[in-house]
């Protein structure tokens, strides 16, 4: 039985990656011997964490992982997200004890935050080539980062780093869908390098009911890249008399939408566990996102496909893919009017229905175990 290593840095606010790992690694430990190696982002030990920004590595991170090499002896590393406690000093060492090591994207930060003096994040509505923001001036100074132009270069400088590990390391790339696989090429990644590996999702053997309540969710992070503030005027202008827009999770516009919106159709929920969120999911009419980011794979959107509620989203990167073709509920991006009309089907409990049960079986066929290890099977046999 092959020994895999699996290398995670979570978040300080729980989110789909997180999560999408977990399930993964529960797979996973089914199928082969696994380690899980992971590192908890936190603001605490200030000056630690500002060496490893600096240095892009973690003299703990790095020693754990040695370590764990020595002992557990893998014949596969497979990493998901090092920022930034796991850090780039990782593969450093993977590469000197000549491992075969995997890394999987979730999202297109390595290429978003490569460019530090490129854009004006969340003010336009086209995009730019990695996620979606308007890409106007290239002579101005970007806040990327909690608007800190300090923070945004180190950030940035990792962004570089990365994506020069992905372009010239010794390593496959796991993306979670052909736009993503796509779009590394474009940069010049070589496509044997790159291979399809969704995250699989818990089926549940239910359907959509239209005795269901009267509201929509969306569950994620508070902020202007969700796109949140336009889906809430989207909602108020649509003809959903006695539904509600249930949010939920935290993030740096809570405090401030809140204040905002004191409509009792709109209800902030705070962070809940995932139990919570699938449970609120599971008794709603439909799901929605307005992000304008390109995303990996939207896991509660999958999660919410396999209890058989409908999901409204934008047409944009990858997400479509998760969905049957010729879906019905997908809007054109920054279209809001588009937006309200797909929100005002979800009064028509019959088509929510038949659209849920659709869904279900998508994502029944395309994500199932089975087909989540053969991926993973041919990804680290480099087929």
């Amino acid at each position: 039985m092959k020994k895999i290593l699996i290398i995670h840095t979570r978040y300080m606010n729980i989110g789909g990656e997180d999560i999408a790992v977990d399930n993964e690694l529960q797979l996973l430990d089914k199928n082969y011997e696994v380690r899980f190696l992971s590192f908890k982002n936190d603001l605490s030990n200030i000056i630690p964490q500002l060496l490893s920004f600096i240095l892009n590595s973690n003299f703990q991170s790095n020693k754990k992982l040695k370590n764990v090499l020595k002992e557990f002896k893998p014949d596969v590393v497979y990493v998901h997200n090092t920022w930034f406690k796991g850090s780039l000093g990782l593969f450093k060492i993977l590469k000197k004890n000549n491992i075969k090591t995997v890394i999987k994207l979730h999202n297109f930060r390595y290429f978003c935050t490569k460019t530090f003096s490129a854009r004006k994040h969340l003010l336009g509505d086209k995009f730019c080539k990695a996620c979606g923001m308007e890409n106007v001036n290239f002579l101005n100074i970007n806040k990327y980062f909690k608007e800190s132009i300090i923070k945004s270069l180190l950030i940035c400088r990792f962004g570089k780093s990365y994506f020069k590990i992905l372009k010239n390391g010794n390593i496959k790339i796991a993306v979670l869908t052909k736009f993503h696989h796509d779009f590394l090429q474009q940069l010049g990644i070589n496509e044997e390098k790159i291979s399809i590996s969704p995250n699989n999702v818990e089926i549940q053997n239910q359907s959509y009911s239209k005795n269901n309540d009267n509201y929509v969710v969306y569950a994620g992070r508070i902020s202007a890249e969700k796109g949140v503030e336009s889906l809430i005027e989207s909602f108020l202008r649509s003809e959903l008399n006695g539904f509600k827009l249930k949010i939920l999770g935290e993030g740096p516009d809570l405090r401030r939408l809140k204040e905002k919106y004191s409509d009792k159709k709109i209800i902030f929920y705070g962070q809940k566990s995932n139990d919570e969120v699938l449970q609120i999911i599971e008794n709603s009419k439909a799901v929605v996102t307005a992000t304008r980011l390109y995303e990996g794979q939207p896991t509660l959107l999958c999660e919410a496909s396999g209890l058989g509620v409908p999901s409204i989203f934008p047409l944009t990167g990858g997400i479509h893919e998760f969905f049957p073709s010729n879906y019905i509920l997908g809007f054109e991006q920054f279209d809001y009017v588009d937006l309200t009309k797909k929100l005002n089907m979800v009064s028509d409990f019959e088509l929510m229905e038949k659209v849920g049960i659709e869904n279900r079986d998508y994502i029944k066929h395309y994500l199932n175990d089975n087909e989540i290890i053969n991926n993973f099977e041919k990804l680290i046999n480099n087929e």
